[in-house]
C-alpha cells in the first residue's frame, strides 16, 4: 500500500466502503428536510447535507452505484481519477478529477442523481483522496450498488467499463 494513503487511512480513521475504497463521514447537517418538502423519490426526511472523505488506492475502484441525491466530488491529493457516469438518458461520460487543469481535469465535479457512476485511479501505483458532498444528505436507503448483469442488459455498449467497475 502507498505510504501516504496508509497515513490518510490511519489519520482520518477510514474504513472499507461497500462500493470499494475507504471512507469516513465527516459532516452531517443537524437540520432536517421533511419528506413532504422533498421530491417524491425520497420516502423519509433527510439531513440538509452530508460529506465524507473517500480514498482509492492502487487498483481499487469505486464500483458503479447510484444515489437519489446529487453528489459533488472534490479532489484533495494523489493521482488523478476518472469518473465514469452513465446518465439517465444512457450516455456515458468520463470526468477527469485532479489538479492538471491544462489536461482537462477539474478540482471538483457534480454527479447528477439517478446516474450510474464509478471511478478508478489513472496511476495504479498511487492513491486519490477526495471529498464527497451529498445534498439532500446521504442515506443508505438512497444507495444502489450496480449489478453487472442488469447494467450489461441495459447498456450492452459499455461492456468493458461495466465489467471493470462491477462485481
Amino acid at each position: 500500500m502507498n505510504n501516504k494513503a496508509r497515513k490518510y487511512i490511519e489519520k482520518f480513521q477510514l474504513k472499507a466502503h461497500p462500493e470499494g475504497g475507504y471512507y469516513r463521514e465527516v459532516f452531517r447537517a443537524e437540520e432536517i428536510i421533511l419528506a413532504d418538502h422533498l421530491p417524491q423519490r425520497y420516502k423519509t426526511a433527510r439531513n440538509y447535507t452530508t460529506s465524507i472523505y473517500f480514498l482509492l488506492e492502487g487498483k481499487q475502484v469505486s464500483n458503479f452505484h447510484r444515489l437519489k441525491s446529487d453528489e459533488q466530488w472534490h479532489f484533495y491529493d494523489g493521482s488523478s481519477i476518472v469518473i465514469y457516469v452513465i446518465e439517465e438518458g444512457g450516455n456515458l461520460n468520463k470526468i477527469l478529477l485532479g489538479r492538471n487543469i491544462e489536461k482537462g481535469e477539474s478540482l471538483q465535479t457534480v454527479i447528477k442523481h439517478n446516474s450510474w457512476f464509478g471511478a478508478e485511479l489513472l496511476d495504479k501505483t498511487s492513491f486519490a483522496l477526495i471529498g464527497c458532498t451529498v445534498s439532500p444528505g446521504f442515506d443508505y436507503n438512497d444507495f444502489e450498488l450496480g449489478k453487472r448483469t442488469m447494467l450489461l442488459n441495459e447498456y450492452p455498449n459499455y461492456e468493458y467499463i461495466i465489467t471493470k467497475l462491477t462485481v
